[in-house]
């Protein structure tokens, strides 16, 4: 029978099991889940993004990207 795949989990980095049998996958515990959690919830983690154009000053603008 296969053995679980181990995958290194996003908090601690420790080992965590990738199966059904974790119900905290991929992370190895209920605490690292939290941590991951809690630190989304308190924009320690941002994905980077821009504007719309359309909620820009259109004068603020370079030439090229005004309508």
């Amino acid at each position: 029978m296969n053995s679980p795949r181990i995958v290194r989990c996003p908090t601690c980095g420790g080992d965590s099991v990738f199966a059904p049998s974790n119900q905290w996958r991929p992370f190895c515990s209920e605490r690292c889940r939290q941590i991951d959690l809690g630190a989304w919830a308190s924009e320690s983690f941002r994905v980077e993004t821009t504007p719309p154009l359309e909620d820009l000053d259109p004068d603020a603008l370079p030439p090229e990207l005004r309508q």
